[in-house]
Formats: structure tokens, sequence, C-alpha cells
């Protein structure tokens, strides 16, 4: 939640040039994806600031000049193009049978009918 704002941001900047860390890999959806390239967009501006609030030092904000970020798409819709199956899927497709063969059981020895709806 913190994330959505500017502050939330620079924080993580901070932390990350704290870590030594300059390279990302987000899965996630809309959400996510969309918060990583706003971060990759603003990366500049946020170690500048940074250095201006003397946060972090200069030679540090030019070692992490670069912020690296793969994006991959995890969701249990699976409604992204170019790919067969999206990171979460193929869970979520599991889990499912695990319920209608458990419901399955309960509707046949109850010898009732029951209406799924996923």
């Amino acid at each position: 939640k913190e994330f959505r704002e500017r502050p939330g941001r620079l924080r993580a900047a901070k932390n990350l040039i704290e870590h030594g860390i300059n390279n990302i890999v987000c899965i996630g959806g809309d959400g996510s994806l969309t918060g990583a390239h706003l971060f990759r967009e603003e990366w500049d501006s946020l170690l500048q600031e940074l250095v201006e609030k003397k946060e972090v030092t200069q030679e540090n904000a030019s070692t992490y000049k670069h912020l690296n970020i793969v994006g991959l798409v995890g969701s249990i819709d699976n409604d992204f193009c170019g790919t067969d199956m999206t990171i979460g899927a193929d869970s979520a497709l599991h889990r499912i049978m695990e319920a209608i063969d458990c419901i399955t059981t309960t509707a046949s020895s109850h010898q009732r009918c029951f209406v799924l709806e996923v």
C-alpha cells in the first residue's frame, strides 16, 4: 500500500541501494506490474531526491543508477496474450479440480446434483 505513493517508493529505492540490489523480478498482475513500471520510470528522480536529502551518497547513486526489472505475469485468470498459461493459472485449475472431486463425492453420497460456478 505504501508503494502506491512516492514516499513509499522513495523508501523502497533507499532500501534497495542499502542492500546492494539493482535487479528485480516482479511477479504479479496489473497492479504489481504497473507499480514496477512506475518505479522504473521514477528511478532517476528517486535517486536524485535521496542524494539531495543526504540519505545516500552520490557514489552509491552512481553505482546503482540503473534499475533492471523483469516483469512476469502472475494471474490465476490466465488472461495474458502471448503465453499458453500464466504463473498461478495451473495452481488455480488444480485447486478447482480438487474441490470438484470432493463435491462429486458429497453429491454422490447424498444422491444429489450440484451446480458449480468457477
